[in-house]
């Protein structure tokens, strides 16, 4: 049996939690509850000059998380053509987790800590809003790298069952030539 390979899924995993999780952040943050937008600590969204000022840094934030969702697809599907990476969920949702948890703590700490550019929730309590989004952040990286460790005994390669007996059926088939 040959060697499993699953940082081919976990990079996929990782690149397609980070984009989901921007798309999450700038779907329901700074669309649907309107809380803050990408420059709105900057340039707050008072008139309409600003609130197109802040629409465009949004749309280039969508943009960066739309190219990370394209390059995750991508790896997914060139792990999905390999038969040395196995088809793993835990490694898969583990990954997944790993890249939100990811991207929450890196916007996070720089967007809202460092350069100030917008907070989760301004005013009021919002160092406790960022804080949560760091701490969700951290937590969400600790149960992902748990799940994708319980994913490493995952050995079943992409076609699952079905492809193990084809080649437990063909392995026979050598032995009688």
């Amino acid at each position: 049996m040959k060697a499993m390979h699953h940082g081919p899924m976990i990079s996929a995993g990782i690149l397609l939690g980070s984009g989901l999780g921007g798309f999450i952040d700038g779907i329901l943050l700074h669309q649907i509850l309107q809380w803050h937008n990408m420059l709105s600590a900057v340039r707050p969204p008072v008139d309409l000059v600003s609130m197109k000022f802040n629409m465009v840094w949004d749309g280039l934030f969508h943009l960066f998380t739309w190219t990370m969702v394209s390059v995750g697809l991508w790896r997914l599907w060139s792990a999905g053509r390999r038969s040395d990476v196995p088809w793993s969920t835990r490694t898969f949702v583990g990954a997944l987790l790993v890249g939100w948890g990811l991207f929450n703590f890196i916007e996070g700490t720089i967007d809202h800590q460092i350069l100030g550019v917008h907070h989760v929730h301004p005013g009021a309590g919002q160092l406790a809003w960022d804080l949560g989004f760091l701490a969700f952040g951290v937590l969400a990286i600790a149960v992902g790298w748990i799940v994708i460790r319980a994913g490493r005994v995952d050995t079943t390669p992409r076609g699952g069952l079905a492809l193990l007996a084809t080649q437990a059926f063909l392995s026979t088939i050598d032995r009688h030539d």
